[in-house]
Formats: C-alpha cells, sequence, structure tokens
C-alpha cells in the first residue's frame, strides 16, 4: 500500500529571544495552484560610478504573490465544533495578526531611542513614527523543503464568500503578496539569517544539479 503526504504551504510568525511569543501559524488549508514571483533588479550603477561593464547594483527584490482558499465545509461535515460555531473565522484572524504590529520594539537600546524620541517629539509639531515604535511580526513563508524565506507582507485581500446563518464566514479567498527579505549581517533575527541561509543553499543546490544533468545530456549528445 502507497501512503501518500501532501505537504502544505504556511506563514509562521515567531519571535526572538527570551521574550518571544507563541507562533501564530497559518498553514494554506488548500495549497494555492499557482504563485507568482517577480525579481524586480534594482537599476545598475551608470556614470561615474560604474567600473566595469556587468557591475551590478544592489541584491534583487523578490516579490512573492498567491491566492489562498479556506472552507469551513469539510470541518463542519466532521462536526468540528470550532468551524460549526464560528467558520473559519479563526483562519482569518489569524492573517489579520500576520499583518499588524506585534507591540513595541524590546530591548534596552530601543528602549533609549523611544525615551529619546518622547522627548524630541515633545517640541513642535507631532512625532512622525508612534512612539514608543511598534514592531512587524517576524514573518517565514514556508513552501515544500528547499524554500524557507523571511518576508513581509505588502498586502492582503480577503474577499468573504459565503456566510452560514450567524454571518461567520464559511468560504473566503484571500490575495497575499510578499517581499522576500535579505536579512542584513548585523541583524539581531538568527532564525531569518538561518532560514534565508538554507534557502541560499537549497537554490544553489539545485542549480547546480540542473548543472549536472546538462552536462551530461551534452556529453551524450557528442558521443551520439
Amino acid at each position: 500500500m502507497t501512503i501518500s503526504y501532501l505537504l502544505k504551504g504556511a506563514l509562521v510568525e515567531y519571535g526572538v529571544g527570551l521574550a518571544s511569543r507563541i507562533p501564530n501559524l497559518v498553514v494554506f488549508q488548500f495549497n494555492p495552484e499557482t504563485i507568482t514571483r517577480t525579481l524586480e533588479i534594482p537599476p545598475r550603477p551608470t556614470g561615474a560610478s560604474l567600473r566595469e561593464v556587468n557591475q551590478a547594483g544592489e541584491i534583487p527584490v523578490e516579490k512573492i504573490s498567491l491566492v489562498a482558499h479556506f472552507s469551513a465545509q469539510e470541518e463542519v461535515a466532521r462536526m468540528n465544533p470550532i468551524s460549526i460555531g464560528v467558520g473559519i473565522g479563526p483562519q482569518l484572524a489569524a492573517l489579520d495578526k500576520l499583518v499588524r504590529p506585534t507591540g513595541p520594539i524590546s530591548g534596552l537600546i530601543n528602549k533609549a531611542v523611544d525615551k529619546i524620541g518622547s522627548l524630541v517629539g515633545g517640541g513642535d509639531g507631532a512625532p512622525t513614527q508612534n512612539i514608543p515604535r511598534e514592531a512587524y511580526p517576524r514573518l517565514l513563508f514556508v513552501w515544500g523543503l528547499t524554500r524557507v524565506l523571511p518576508v513581509t507582507i505588502e498586502s492582503l485581500s480577503v474577499v468573504e464568500k459565503q456566510y452560514d446563518a450567524l454571518l461567520n464566514p464559511t468560504l473566503a479567498e484571500v490575495t497575499i503578496t510578499m517581499t522576500a527579505i535579505t536579512p542584513d549581517p548585523c541583524s539581531d533575527d538568527p532564525i531569518a539569517k538561518g532560514a534565508y541561509t538554507y534557502s541560499q543553499y537549497a537554490r544553489d543546490a539545485l542549480a547546480l544539479s540542473n548543472t549536472v544533468e546538462t552536462t551530461l545530456q551534452l556529453a551524450d549528445i557528442i558521443h551520439f
């Protein structure tokens, strides 16, 4: 008997340090049928800053967009009390939390910066940034065994399509646009660094396997 297991994509919110919270995990109920990846290449150096013809500029920015579907139908059929009571409300609420600030940034240095900002903001005019500063969730986009990327969500669009008798959403389509993060070498986020490095190594290994396969194919053609 063959046992098949379907890996599911997910968005994972995580914390760093002793004050980290319980992770907020959103597993795609149905894997998106398509994912759109766009590599935005920053302008290359020109004029006096150009030293070589093929000199690169900044690191390309990867944009990822997908459409995820959520439905309460299967869970209601299984008599899941949560789905019967509130439909897919928990999944949509978890997604909503991924794009909202998690609270003040912690740490002694950050608190000192906030204190200075508060004093500066006491002059004429309102401060341009909330004091204390607030942090957005730290997120990983997990898609298979070779893609674990630190990301930020740029946009989240939810279309609720069906409701139950109590107006709880039971069917929804969620469009998510993300930007993959390239962690700064001085970043205090070891999880993002580790995920980025792992995904880079996985990509390099896949590219190498393609090179090996192409070389073998060329060798077969030459010998033929």
